[in-house]
């Protein structure tokens, strides 16, 4: 039976369940692996590697039923048995989507344990860790419908070979897209020894996302980088990196606009997310003009504009902005897409509809469909 969209996040999270890394992991790995303990009140946490820091789940899930005030939230004092259970079941998160009107959610993996195993320098370690959050994400979170829970494979950040397969594996068990947090060569900057990777995902359609940025690239290659991650994060950030640091996505989008990736391989579609949209058409606007007033010189061999090449292979996810949305057309309406970010703490469920209702407020419906609706349905192909 098909199902009837109307409301798709394009972004949302999960958070590991209690048994995933004993369950996934393999046992060889069980000494090292991510272990539950408790955070200074009481609250569950992660303890990342021997010897880190708790990692906290408060503000990564959402306490229910109906959340709390911005002065309530804190880090401490979550369990699993207080949360939400939609964080890391597919039956619950189901449920939780018909109560906030969401039809489907694009979803994420928790960033922080992500980062720690991106960070490995240990090879079987690394591939382990990342294997185990697919499989656990497929075969059990995605199970309870894959055409509302719509998981994204974590991809590797050993070399392209490896990328590869496992983009092929991703795309044969029915995911939609993949994330990379490095560039899949595993060198610390994009270069032309990861073209096969994106030449691949061209092919076999799979959209390439982007989360906040690519912080893990060449992480691994630096002694101690999977302790460090893991100490990092059960360090509660403060407010520069709660903020959002939307000028690591320019960076990194402009990078691979000027580089001719897209000149390469034309149909590859890549996707920015949890960075903001309100900034783009400024960003557009330099390219452009950085491009004409320097291309000459530098030889580049680009056949458009930098900002025709966003709007071909390019979108962008944004939560509550209603400056994004004022700016649409300076940002090409069929590159947005709407999303919750639940279960962390900048959602607005179970309010998503009401959200949207008023950041869209005197936008024709055809837009708005399209930027909360239709470009995640025509992207990830739903029936």
């Amino acid at each position: 039976m098909a199902h009837e969209y109307r409301l798709i996040s394009a972004d949302g999270h999960v958070v590991e369940p209690p048994d995933m890394w004993t369950k996934y992991l393999p046992a060889r790995f069980h000494d090292r692996a991510p272990r539950l303990v408790k955070d200074p009140k009481g609250g569950d946490a992660w303890e990342l590697a021997p010897g880190a820091p708790p990692m906290p789940i408060g503000l990564v899930t959402n306490a229910g039923p109906y959340g709390k005030r911005y002065e309530e939230l804190e880090w401490y004092g979550s369990t699993y048995e207080t949360i939400m259970k939609g964080a890391f079941s597919g039956k619950e998160r189901l449920e939780e989507q018909d109560f906030d009107g969401v039809d489907a959610e694009v979803l994420f993996p928790s960033q922080r344990t992500m980062a720690a195993f991106m960070a490995q320098e240990d090879d079987d370690y690394h591939l382990a860790g990342l294997e185990a959050y697919n499989t656990w994400m497929h075969d059990e979170l995605m199970a309870a419908d894959p055409d509302r829970l719509i998981g994204l494979a974590q991809m590797p950040g050993v070399d392209v070979a490896t990328a590869i397969k496992w983009l092929r594996d991703a795309k044969a068990a029915g995911y939609k897209g993949v994330i990379i947090s490095a560039y899949p060569s595993g060198n610390a900057d994009l270069s032309r020894d990861d073209d096969a990777f994106f030449e691949v995902a061209e092919a076999e359609q799979m959209p390439v996302h982007i989360h906040s940025g690519l912080r893990q690239a060449g992480k691994r290659k630096k002694s101690g980088s999977g302790q460090r991650a893991a100490v990092e994060a059960g360090k509660p950030p403060g407010l520069a990196q709660m903020g959002g640091a939307v000028g690591d996505a320019s960076q990194f989008m402009s990078k691979f606009i000027y580089s001719g990736l897209f000149d390469r391989f034309p149909g590859l579609q890549m996707v920015a997310v949890e960075c903001g949209a309100g900034w783009i058409p400024h960003f557009l606007e330099h390219m452009d003009d950085h491009y004409w007033r320097n291309r000459t010189w530098v030889g580049s061999e680009l056949k458009m504009l930098p900002s025709e090449y966003f709007r071909r292979n390019w979108k962008a996810t944004f939560i509550r902005e209603p400056f994004a949305v004022a700016v649409r057309h300076w940002i090409g309406v069929d590159n947005l897409m709407w999303s919750s970010d639940y279960p962390h703490h900048r959602h607005d469920w179970p309010y998503s509809r009401r959200v949207v209702e008023e950041s869209m407020a005197g936008v024709p419906e055809a837009e708005r469909r399209r930027m909360v609706c239709d470009n995640a349905h025509e992207l990830y192909r739903l029936g």
